[in-house]
């Protein structure tokens, strides 16, 4: 566990700045300082305090623009604005590596060509964590497994449905892309069909639709969502 770590951990042990940081990574997009301040009910000078520690522990990152949407002369000074960091934190005591143990089952999975047998073997863990679950909604299920669904008018999901904001394995899925995508494929899949059956629904529909920055699933609603 090195120094950052610590840092970043430290950061969140503040309630306050714990509370900013879901903010913004819940917003799914760049938050100002007046924004992230009026969510939470706070003044703008401690919103601004807390933001940066954020952003000097790596957990944000800060972005100046404009935003009144002018150029030029009296269009303004940009505006300073913070959104997630991709930097990863995890603190394991004693120390694990879970990480390398998913990369070499990995390896073995794609040199004996076992694709179908993980595929399988996620179907069928997500429908076990599908039916455990005690989250009300597909929703709530996705979120409590980290994928950070958001609603998708207009996009891959046919009008009608929300992708994933967030891959839980995404260091894997740049690793190991098809491997990884295969498998929250038939894991999403998995879940949306425990929920379903114990509702006596359909299932939502999920497929590949990859895209850089998110996981590369989405799913059409039904109406459990």
């Amino acid at each position: 566990m090195d120094d950052s770590t610590i840092d970043a951990a430290r950061a969140l042990g503040d309630p306050l700045r714990r509370r900013l940081y879901n903010y913004v990574a819940d917003s799914g997009d760049e938050v100002g300082r007046g924004e992230a301040a009026e969510a939470l009910g706070i003044q703008r000078t401690l919103a601004a305090h807390h933001l940066d520690r954020l952003a000097e522990a790596g957990l944000l990152e800060v972005v100046r623009r404009k935003v009144s949407g002018r150029e030029g002369p009296g269009s303004g000074r940009p505006a300073k604005l913070y959104r997630r960091s991709a930097h990863e934190v995890s603190i394991q005591l004693p120390p694990r590596d879970y990480e390398l143990a998913a990369r070499v089952l990995a390896e073995a999975v794609e040199r004996h060509g076992a694709e179908e047998s993980l595929h399988a073997a996620a179907r069928e863990e997500g429908r076990r964590i599908g039916a455990a679950t005690e989250a009300g909604s597909v929703l709530e299920l996705l979120r409590a497994r980290g994928y950070e669904p958001e609603a998708d008018p207009e996009g891959e999901a046919g009008g009608s449905g929300f992708r994933l904001r967030n891959c839980p394995f995404h260091r894997l899925a740049r690793d190991f892309p098809p491997l990884a995508c295969g498998l929250n494929l038939e894991l999403v899949r998995g879940m949306l069909a425990a929920r379903a059956q114990a509702r006596g629904e359909e299932a939502a529909e999920a497929r590949l639709a990859p895209e850089a920055g998110r996981c590369c699933v989405v799913i059409s609603k039904n109406n459990d969502s």
